[in-house]
């Protein structure tokens, strides 16, 4: 029998490396369980010992890990070499684990706000812009690596104050693109109508990134620097009236806006527009005023726990780790018939999304999966006995057909996106990023490694670990 006071109080699950949150020297790692909770504890020689929570549901968090994982889907070309190591080398590099399921290419880094969270830093006071040749040859870098770029979504800084917005749009659609998205703070489509109807003539395939962070303006002004729910809201109404495709994107922050996801997901539901809502807890990064890591930041699980004790729509079943990335991406999908919500992410088999699934961010848009989907509902089955078993359902089928009809508009996700920061970087994460930026030079950097080590004055510091890299080993390769 074990001596409880040789027993340490957590099981060590695996070990990690990740990097110093002071330095952002790589350093290593060990993941431990304890009390429902996933820890995860670092060591730097200059900066001691810390300890951050990485998940407080260890069974959904081990399943995630385990079970929901496929494999890798690589670019086309890779444009940097590995000589550093992770997360020195982005580019892609060949080390890297995924494909750009989304690509983000930044336009601008001039914003008609200045929110005092911004992973971008942006402001009024910034006069950055790519230009157009700029944006066409980012574009073109992303075809060359991905052939058919799955989503593209122009950014900033705030795109629609871009002097080009529209023939960057029009770049975007001569290229094999299959869906485009704009992330936009809605000031100029709540202001300008002729505006929002130009938008809406890039549809289908096309879609608004609107932020849209709560539904009580004290949490927009700690959020957003002003009191922005009128203006979203006359937003929606010109999107809801052009019933242009809108996810509406929240930064959740723990104890500011974390009660009201419930809330969002329905009022979402309600919006004709509204093909879905993506929640992303703050990623410690760029600009955080008044942002304490410790106190504010949370965790994939937490915010799927809050989504799920929050709202009647989905059941623990229904919001799902994402395969391609299931440490840091969770879905739910529901259908959108007769008035009524019946979810449909429980209700697919797993393996259709590990083994047929070319991109579950935006599944709606596999055939495959699609195919899968649409079996399981039709004009002759109500949206009570959909909410039946599986078994149940099937037993229908050969009497039925396909719904005449459905479309995307039927359609609505739930995304949860995880962003690492450097309190809970692990490389494992960080190598199955699918979520990417677009550089001018044509690299293609993962979001998370972006913010922190390849943006602006972190270039500084990047450039002193690598020197360091070398120092340790001064005989490092690089391979062809």
């Amino acid at each position: 029998m074990a001596d409880a006071r040789r027993t340490r109080p957590y099981l060590f699950y695996d070990t990690a490396t990740s990097v110093c949150a002071t330095c952002l020297r790589r350093v290593e790692a060990k993941i431990l369980l304890s009390d429902d909770t996933v820890v995860m504890e670092k060591w730097c020689p200059e900066h001691g010992v810390a300890r951050v929570l990485l998940a407080d549901d260890v069974a959904y968090w081990r399943r995630a890990r385990e079970f929901f994982l496929k494999a890798p889907e690589l670019p086309l070309r890779f444009s940097t070499p590995t000589r550093w190591g992770c997360p020195y080398d982005c580019g892609l590099c060949p080390d890297h684990m995924q494909h750009s399921c989304l690509a983000l290419l930044e336009i601008t880094d001039r914003c008609n706000l200045r929110c005092p969270v911004c992973y971008a830093g942006s402001g009024p006071e910034r006069t950055e812009a790519r230009s157009l040749r700029e944006v066409e040859r980012m574009l073109d870098a992303l075809v060359e690596g991905e052939g058919e770029p799955d989503v593209v979504q122009i950014s900033g800084g705030e795109p629609t104050v871009h002097p080009d917005f529209f023939a960057i749009l029009d770049a975007a659609r001569r290229r094999p693109i299959r869906h485009l998205m704009v992330n936009t703070n809605g000031i100029r489509i709540a202001g300008d109508a002729a505006f929002a109807e130009r938008l809406a003539s890039y549809a289908p395939g096309f879609e608004v990134y609107l932020q849209f962070d709560s539904l009580e303006d004290g949490a927009n002004r700690v959020l957003r620097g002003a009191p922005l729910l009128e203006l979203r809201l006359k937003a929606l109404e010109r999107l809801n009236a052009l019933n242009l495709s809108t996810t509406l994107v929240v930064t959740v922050v723990k104890g500011l806006n974390d009660g009201e996801l419930g809330k969002l997901v329905k009022f979402a539901l309600a919006q004709r527009c509204v093909r879905g809502v993506t929640l992303q807890p703050v990623q410690v990064a760029g600009r955080t005023e008044g942002v304490e890591p410790g106190r504010d930041r949370l965790t994939l699980t937490e915010v799927r726990r809050r989504l799920l004790e929050q709202c009647d729509v989905f059941r623990p079943e229904d919001v799902v780790p994402v395969p391609c990335n299931p440490d840091a991406l969770a879905m739910a999908y529901a259908l959108k018939v007769e008035g009524r919500t019946v979810p449909l992410t429980g209700l697919l088999d797993p393996e259709v999304l590990l083994q047929e699934a070319r991109n579950t961010i935006v599944y709606e848009k596999d055939e495959s999966v699609k195919r899968h989907a649409l079996k399981l509902f039709s004009t002759g089955v109500g949206p009570e006995a959909a909410a039946d078993t599986l078994k149940e359902l099937l037993c229908c089928l050969p009497r039925v057909g396909v719904p005449k009809g459905l479309s995307y508009e039927n359609l609505f996700r739930v995304l949860v996106v995880q962003f690492l920061d450097a309190y809970g970087f692990d490389t494992r994460v960080a190598k199955r990023s699918c979520i990417h930026m677009v550089q001018p030079d044509g690299r293609i950097v993962p979001f998370d490694t972006y913010n922190l080590f390849y943006r602006g004055d972190a270039a500084v510091r990047l450039a002193a670990l690598r020197a360091g890299v070398d120092a340790a080993s001064p005989s490092v390769g690089v391979p062809a």
